[in-house]
């Protein structure tokens, strides 16, 4: 099968079916997994798919970058996340809760609770679900306001942050790269904050389903060692092994 053939025949496979792997499509069309990996960086600079670790997805099926959108999405997953993530917070705590609908769910459970905690956000819903609970100070950062993240950014937000320590700070992404442990997000200004916000933290946990692994983003803002710990929903053996080679646990 000719090159052009066996690509179009990729791009007909993963519409089809959402996502594929190197190791099925090597199979399928008897070829090294090199090879198809030289494929899909191919189709990926085409637009014609989304490369991620393992494999690609349809366009159709990368993450949305609106956030609003993502609320209803692998509420279970979420929820499983926030109740780790709400273990590792005392009462007296300062933490930061960026935006990530993740955070979210772990809102409303800090909502629901009688922790006395002081949280930061730039996340508007979040704000808006914690300011319920008066047993919790809330403060927003303020900023540029970006629909699409239903948040706060720019250098409004930098100010407010920049003198803010925090015990912990909580921290989502769009995408985390297994085979480079790069941990990524769509916006420049989202990267920016979460930056400033790990820098300022004694801790800093990354809270993730397992639909991230392998999904990238347009902008690296952290590695998997730049975290204490990765909170995720079903960590197997095999992921465990692989972030504790980049230089973090799991939860």
């Amino acid at each position: 099968m000719f090159l052009k053939e066996r690509q179009a025949k990729i791009i007909e496979l993963i519409n089809a079916e959402g996502r594929v792997t190197v190791a099925d499509l090597a199979q399928r069309f008897s070829v090294t997994e090199d090879c198809i990996r030289k494929d899909l960086k191919q189709l990926n600079a085409q637009g014609a798919l989304k490369k991620v670790y393992g494999g690609a997805l349809s366009v159709a099926s990368a993450p949305d970058r609106n956030v609003s959108k993502r609320v209803g999405s692998h509420i279970a997953e979420k929820r499983v996340i926030a109740e780790k993530a709400l273990e590792q917070i005392a009462s007296g705590d300062t933490i930061f809760l960026d935006v990530s609908t993740t955070n979210l769910a772990l809102a409303e459970l800090l909502a629901k609770g009688s922790k006395q905690v002081f949280v930061v956000s730039n996340m508007m819903e979040i704000l808006r679900t914690l300011a319920t609970n008066p047993a919790l100070t809330v403060l927003g950062t303020g900023g540029s306001v970006n629909t699409e993240l239903d948040g706060f950014i720019g250098t409004m937000a930098l100010a407010c942050l920049k003198p803010m320590r925090f015990d912990k700070v909580f921290l989502g992404g769009l995408g985390v790269d297994l085979e480079t442990g790069d941990v990524t997000t769509y916006v420049w200004d989202d990267a920016m904050i979460k930056q400033l916000v790990i820098a300022n933290s004694r801790r800093s946990f990354l809270v993730v389903d397992e639909h991230k692994f392998g999904i990238g983003g347009n902008y690296v803002y952290a590695s998997v060692s730049s975290f204490d710990a990765l909170i995720t929903d079903r960590p197997s053996t095999k992921l465990r092994a692989q972030i504790k080679d980049l230089g973090s646990i799991v939860i």
